[in-house]
């Protein structure tokens, strides 16, 4: 019953972002080896929503930051390694910023973040961190 109601608020917070066609294209485009984009940012978002609210912080935004955080919608092959790591924060906030109308100070930070410590943004909130 528990997890139930953590699901229903979890998709309550993200269901207009998981039927765009935007985040329903990240099906189609290869992340970590055996998972696509869209499977390992609603894994995210899901991780980042539960722990934002076992944090008592803001989870609506954890959750949408976390499926957006990788939002970059283009081939990852295409750059090398090195740049990927690097370029698709940046390529993710903006069309995120796009599909949504604009962003938050804070959603945007969780999404530009998201690759810390590895890239030099810090997150500024506990919904980043939640999000890295």
């Amino acid at each position: 019953m528990y997890y139930d109601y953590n699901y229903r608020c979890f998709v309550n917070c993200v269901r207009d972002l998981l039927d765009s066609p935007e985040v329903q294209s990240m099906r189609s485009i290869r992340h970590h080896p055996g998972m696509s984009c869209y499977d390992h940012s609603v894994f995210v978002s899901y991780v980042a929503f539960r722990l934002a609210r076992r944090w008592k912080l803001d989870y609506r935004t954890a959750a949408r930051a976390g499926l957006l955080h990788d939002l970059y919608l283009y081939d990852p092959r295409t750059l090398p390694s090195y740049r990927q790591c690097f370029a698709h924060p940046v390529a993710a906030a903006e069309n995120a910023a796009a599909l949504c109308g604009g962003l938050t100070a804070r959603e945007k930070n969780c999404i530009l973040a998201h690759m810390w410590p590895l890239s030099r943004r810090a997150p500024r909130s506990r919904e980043a961190a939640a999000v890295c």
